[in-house]
């Protein structure tokens, strides 16, 4: 099976010396060059303003393409630019173009992140729209899918995703988390703040052992991968690859190396594999000082796809 990714140079908004590494995605798609070269990368087309309607309040969308009000333009921590509204409008594309083409081959990635701390009406942790939901509502608006499911395997829980879903019955949207996310805040130990859970949208944390904590993964992947088909198969998956539960992360908790984060992305493949569900997949969080750890961890979830279906 062929691979197509999509990624645009555009994806990097100009947001100055930032924890978020926004040159990761370039990094990303050089290693795709050089170690895949059968994969495809193509330039994905932005969202349209009615893709965003679907998902964001008028006035959050004009927020972010005018700067003002401030406050809720830099609601998601990023400084605000006039290239930030067409660099997102991009990423969501990104997002969009990897779930079509996903529907029609099997698989595919867009290089950018899902974006899953976007709220409806404002933005949080590094996230301005929300990828994944805007995405789903235009396939869906388009009589494409029907029914969807939502693997957030990012370090933080996904919160605006969680809102997002609970307002459409049609999603099922599976969070598993070693931070939690609050009030646009992370929370380092899990122990001692949890957020309701509903009937479409449910999580569960990764408390860490004190040693490997690669046992403690794969167990609540296995545990909770089948609640995502328990409505019935979706038609389609999108998958929220983290690389922020690499063990050198700076936000991490969990004991997790290579490794075991290309053994979970192995697992999320067979999974869908096995269920015959399109699959998309995008790169999420990862804040190690050295971002060629980042890309090696990305790096390693296509080398995962590869081994499940080629």
């Amino acid at each position: 099976m062929p691979l197509t990714v999509f990624y645009d140079p555009g994806f990097a908004a100009p947001i100055g010396d930032h924890v978020m590494p926004i040159t990761k995605f370039a990094l990303v798609a050089d290693v795709v060059r050089t170690q895949f070269p059968t994969v495809s990368i193509q330039r994905p087309l932005p969202v349209t303003r009615e893709d965003l309607l679907r998902v964001h309040s008028p006035a959050y969308i004009a927020a972010i393409e005018t700067g003002e009000p401030r406050a809720l333009a830099q609601s998601q921590k990023f400084p605000w630019s006039p290239q930030l509204f067409p660099s997102v409008n991009l990423t969501n594309g990104g997002v969009l173009a990897a779930a079509r083409h996903a529907l029609s081959h099997g698989t595919s990635a867009a290089l950018a992140s899902g974006f899953h701390h976007a709220c409806a009406d404002h933005g949080e942790g590094f996230c301005t729209f929300n990828g994944l939901v805007v995405a789903l509502e235009s396939l869906r608006a388009s009589g494409e899918v029907r029914t969807a499911a939502i693997l957030d395997l990012d370090l933080h829980y996904g919160n605006g995703t969680a809102q997002l879903a609970a307002e459409r019955p049609w999603i099922q949207a599976l969070s598993l988390y070693g931070n939690d996310y609050w009030q646009n805040t992370c929370f380092r130990d899990v122990r001692h703040l949890h957020h309701a859970d509903g009937a479409n949208h449910t999580s569960a944390p990764l408390i860490p052992s004190g040693g490997s904590d690669r046992g403690i993964l794969l167990s609540a992947l296995a545990e909770h991968l089948p609640w995502l088909i328990r409505a019935g198969k979706p038609d389609i998956l999108l998958y929220q690859a983290g690389a922020d539960p690499y063990h050198e992360d700076p936000y991490s908790p969990l004991n997790l190396d290579l490794d075991d984060l290309k053994e979970r992305d192995r697992m999320v493949f067979q999974f869908a594999k096995s269920q015959e569900i399109p699959i998309a997949w995008v790169l999420a969080g990862g804040y190690t000082p050295d971002i060629s750890k980042i890309v090696a961890v990305h790096a390693n979830t296509i080398s995962a796809w590869s081994e499940v279906f080629s």
